[in-house]
């Protein structure tokens, strides 16, 4: 008695199968060469980040030549400013950093040809809310230029009205504390004092990132010439399956 031989699959069936893994592996190839435009980019922030921090600062722009900063001419920069802080304006942002969940302080300084500029004073942890120690009123502030962060956190919006802020978002906080005057369209993470002691805690700008990319990049392309190795078998197979049929349909034949 022998063993009946497998069926062979229907082409129509054969040909939806290499259409779906050609459709796989193209999706693995896409993401794959996605991480790899996300591997350039973030090896150009770094270099950029890094060249900017060991720069000696430059004087803060003035709300006239800020307009047309972006992140990539701007973020980042070593930037000093000097003017009076008003400190019954500062506003607190929800923040995480490596001291836990709390606060960020932002109080608005004005510069003495009356613009002002958000800093960010630091951090605080939420037994200090209602507390945050105040300092000395006319400062020169030395930090990292940071763009606005317009709307909120990604799961969370600004509340000005009931002064909830989820995001350092400049023109909104500058609305809500009736700033009056032109205003940076950017704000200033102060750099920590050294050493750091007291509250609010500056310095806690993260200018260390992980690049992964390329691990991301192999991977896809790991998994789209799997996805192709497996078309290229489920092709072999199939003639396989057919050779054996033919071959048996002509056995049964013979006398």
């Amino acid at each position: 008695m022998h063993a009946e031989p497998p069926r062979p699959r229907s082409a129509a069936l054969l040909v939806l199968l290499l259409a779906l893994g050609a459709a796989v592996a193209a999706g693995f190839i896409a993401l794959g060469a996605w991480q790899v435009e996300r591997l350039g980019w973030k090896q150009a922030l770094i270099a950029r980040v890094d060249q900017r921090l060991a720069a000696a600062p430059v004087p803060a722009p003035d709300a006239a030549h800020a307009a047309g900063l972006t992140h990539e001419s701007a973020e980042y920069l070593r930037v000093q400013a000097r003017g009076r802080f008003d400190f019954s304006r500062q506003t607190l942002v929800r923040a995480t950093t490596d001291l836990g969940a709390g606060y960020w302080v932002l109080a608005p300084l004005q510069r003495d040809d009356g613009s002002w500029v958000l800093v960010n004073r630091g951090f605080i942890p939420p037994e200090l809310r209602d507390q945050v120690p105040a300092g000395d009123a006319t400062q020169e502030v030395v930090g990292l230029l940071r763009l606005s962060e317009p709307g909120g956190s990604l799961l969370q919006r600004n509340d000005p009205a009931q002064g909830r802020w989820y995001s350092r978002d400049v023109a909104d906080i500058a609305a809500a504390r009736h700033l009056q005057g032109p205003v940076a369209p950017y704000f200033i993470d102060a750099q920590a004092a050294s050493p750091a002691t007291g509250w609010p805690r500056a310095g806690l700008t993260v200018v260390r990132f992980s690049n992964n990319h390329l691990g991301y990049a192999l991977t896809w392309f790991a998994l789209a010439a799997g996805t192709v190795a497996a078309m290229g078998y489920l092709v072999l197979d199939d003639r396989r399956q057919r050779r054996l049929a033919g071959t048996s349909a002509l056995a049964d034949r013979r006398p």
